[in-house]
């Protein structure tokens, strides 16, 4: 009887301890090295974490916004979960090239590296995911290595990527910088579908409902799906969720935690 009784209060215990972990949030961290105005207001992020819990995941979410527009956010969905979550923001076209954007979410990877395993986190357990444009962002990320290779980071080091609603061919910004329409595909070093490879870190790619998707956006995935798993690739999935549009995020997220779970075991 005393053996059960002490057990139970030890389950309680748990319980208790469980329910009382608590998160901080640091806003508007500088991750940028630029020094100009327009760098230093939008190369911020916000730090969401829980306080004195060891080897947690983390996940750098990038906001859409056709990479002219959106500003950071970390998703209330992705909150009290057991993970730290990074908000991060970027430069926008037309101020800065496409290019250039990419290398701000390289920067911002390159900061969670470092920063943290300060407060309790493992770098090994780092997942970029984002929305859209954001999504396009860590797929490229994920797939051309060189922009992570010139911060000293192997893509490979990334435990996995959540893409929701991405770009697959090269992102219709990019194709509007040279004055093509955002209707015209094109497939070159701007396309995440351009650097496919069978050793890239675990994809997770999440659309809309294909007959009400913006733009084929299902169908780049699907593709990109398909040429990931030709060349060899083992860790990539592509849900469809029907009855949604290119605004999939709800139905997403859930999938997105259970993954996160399986992948940091």
């Amino acid at each position: 009887m005393n053996i059960k009784i002490s057990l139970l209060l030890l389950f309680i215990s748990s319980f208790s301890f469980a329910q009382e972990l608590t998160y901080e949030l640091r806003k508007d961290i500088t991750y940028t090295l630029g020094k100009d105005s327009y760098s230093l207001e939008k190369g911020k992020l916000d730090f969401y974490f829980p306080n004195e819990s060891k080897g947690f995941t983390t996940v750098i979410w990038f906001h859409g916004g056709g990479l002219t527009q959106g500003e950071k956010t970390i998703p209330t969905e992705l909150m009290n979960k057991k993970i730290a979550v990074i908000g991060a923001g970027y430069r926008l076209a037309p101020h800065v090239k496409v290019e250039d954007i990419i290398n701000d979410a390289a920067d911002v990877v390159q900061w969670a590296f470092k920063e943290v395993e300060k407060v309790g986190g493992d770098k090994n357990k780092i997942v970029i995911a984002g929305h859209s444009a954001g999504a396009y962002l860590a797929l490229m990320l994920a797939l051309d290595k060189s922009y992570l290779q010139q911060r000293e980071i192997d893509a490979n080091d990334i435990l996995g990527i959540g893409s929701f609603s991405a770009q697959a061919i090269t992102h219709f910004t990019a194709r509007k910088e040279n004055g093509i329409e955002e209707l015209q595909p094109i497939v070159d070093r701007l396309a995440p579908l351009y650097w496919v490879r069978k050793d890239a870190p675990r994809i997770l790619l999440l659309t809309g409902d294909r007959d009400l998707e913006m733009m084929g956006r299902y169908e780049e995935n699907a593709y990109l799906d398909r040429m990931l798993k030709l060349t060899g690739h083992k860790e990539v999935q592509l849900y469809e969720f029907e009855g949604y549009g290119h605004n999939m995020l709800h139905p997403g997220y859930p999938i997105l935690i259970q993954k996160l779970e399986e992948w940091s075991k």
